[in-house]
């Protein structure tokens, strides 16, 4: 395959996994608006984000690893579709409940765009020119996340169901060059799907969703002992087991589990649960510097845009770095760099300037394992058969970060009644979290064993 094509290859997938991570900071703006058009309190409308991230985990592996079973183009296109049907009944919702039906049908089918990009990739780009492309695909999330809310905020003007109908546009354009750029790719020898391993993990996650949102930080013991959470969270860590005991006996498993023989792989997916724990950590920056700054809600919002800006320009130059020093070196003088901007901010984020440059230190450092680095990890040591799988491992992991790190974030900063301390203690047990994170990282190949894994695979 030549470059131009390659190009034209990566240009739509950047858009498809684009419109995906779009439509989570796209959201937030729309929350009142359809608070008040349904009269529902907080606890009902924070299920627009739950359920998306639930239908989101139980996608991730399904879709990977039907696409490495059928073809990565077949289900690309479904998952774009199945994203764009969702997107459809959002925006004709005639109750909150069919709403949430719309945002599930959406995360499903999102679960399935972001694996199976990094896979296409994987099939599509050689070794050498890998992290570069990653990198480009990464950058979405910084991209995302700073036009998301300002997207949002334009189009609330013309009602909150513009937010969801600008998707469909895009997925006919994506679906149709869809069957003309992406090739065509199947698998040769077809086993028994894992409906018993998929059954499982549905019933797990969706058991630590519905306990997570049900705790209250305002208070966190309380609600964690009560009858409507406990339950369903010790009913997923006891599904844990259930779930690694029957993926070993599957004979092609949705949760492709053998590839944690590896320690490459067991360091990734430990690291990429600090990722989510980080990503969540971002989405309280706006309520901090309302409580450290004295800003306004809306003067807030803004402190995000130096992170994200920082993020989503970081990420192509982490990519074309990968390709040269490989993802130990960089993981680990980017872990360093986040650790360093979150103990800034937990210790001057009580100034105004220091709390901006905190925040595009803390950009810099997430770009080196948001994205391409933990993906390109994932796609050394996988074979060409479980690429797929492999990126949804990713995915999973980051997920469980999310959930768990909105309920432990929350918690700290309640325990301490909101006030600058209490945020300060939270990003400090982040700065925590992403030392382990950079002591991780030293265990992880060196760039040329890295790449003879690669191209064993390849």
């Amino acid at each position: 395959m030549n470059n131009s094509d390659r190009n034209k290859i990566l240009a739509l997938l950047f858009v498809g996994v684009f419109m995906g991570a779009l439509d989570i900071g796209i959201v937030g703006p729309a929350l009142p608006a359809i608070k008040g058009a349904f009269g529902i309190n907080e606890r009902l409308v924070s299920w627009m984000f739950t359920i998306y991230i639930l239908f989101f985990m139980i996608g991730t592996p399904l879709m990977a690893k039907l696409s490495d079973m059928y073809g990565r183009k077949t289900l690309y296109i479904i998952d774009v579709f199945l994203f764009a049907v969702g997107s459809a009944i959002t925006v004709s919702s005639f109750s909150f409940e069919t709403l949430l039906i719309g945002r599930a049908i959406q995360g499903f089918g999102a679960g399935g765009i972001f694996p199976v990009a990094s896979a296409f990739i994987g099939d599509t780009f050689p070794p050498e020119k890998r992290g570069g492309a990653l990198g480009l695909i990464g950058s979405v999330w910084g991209f995302s996340g700073l036009l998301g809310p300002i997207l949002g905020g334009l189009l609330l003007n013309y009602g909150w169901q513009w937010l969801f109908i600008i998707n469909i546009p895009i997925a006919a354009l994506v679906i149709a060059l869809g069957f003309k750029i992406l090739p065509q790719s199947k698998k040769e020898n077809y086993t028994k799907f894992d409906w018993y391993g998929t059954a499982v993990l549905a019933l797990l996650v969706s058991s630590l969703a519905y306990g997570v949102n049900q705790i209250d930080t305002t208070n966190f013991m309380g609600s964690v002992l009560s009858i409507y959470t406990w339950p369903f969270l010790i009913f997923s860590v006891i599904l844990l087991p259930v779930l690694l005991r029957v993926e070993k006996r599957a004979e092609d498993p949705v949760i492709e589990i053998n590839l944690l023989k590896s320690r490459e792989v067991k360091i990734a997916t430990g690291i990429s649960i600090g990722t989510g724990l980080n990503q969540t950590a971002i989405v309280f920056l706006p309520a901090f510097a309302v409580t450290a700054l004295a800003l306004t809600t809306s003067q807030a919002s803004l402190m995000v845009i130096p992170l994200v800006l920082t993020l989503g320009i970081s990420a192509p130059l982490i990519g074309r770095l990968l390709d040269k020093y490989g993802s130990k070196m960089i993981m680990f003088v980017g872990t360093l760099i986040l650790v360093i901007g979150l103990f800034m901010l937990s210790t001057l984020g009580n100034s105004f300037y220091l709390f901006i440059l905190s925040g595009m230190v803390i950009g810099l450092g997430l770009s080196s394992v948001l994205g391409s680095p933990l993906r390109y990890i994932m796609l050394s040591e996988s074979p060409a058969s479980k690429r797929a799988a492999g990126q949804a491992l990713i995915n999973i992991n980051s997920s469980v970060g999310q959930l768990i790190g909105g309920a432990l974030i929350g918690a700290v900063i309640a325990s301490q009644a909101g006030t600058t301390i209490g945020y300060q203690s939270a990003y400090l047990l982040i700065g925590c979290v992403a030392i382990v994170m950079t002591l991780l990282t030293l265990g992880l190949k060196k760039h040329e064993d890295q790449l003879a894994t690669m191209k064993s695979n390849y």
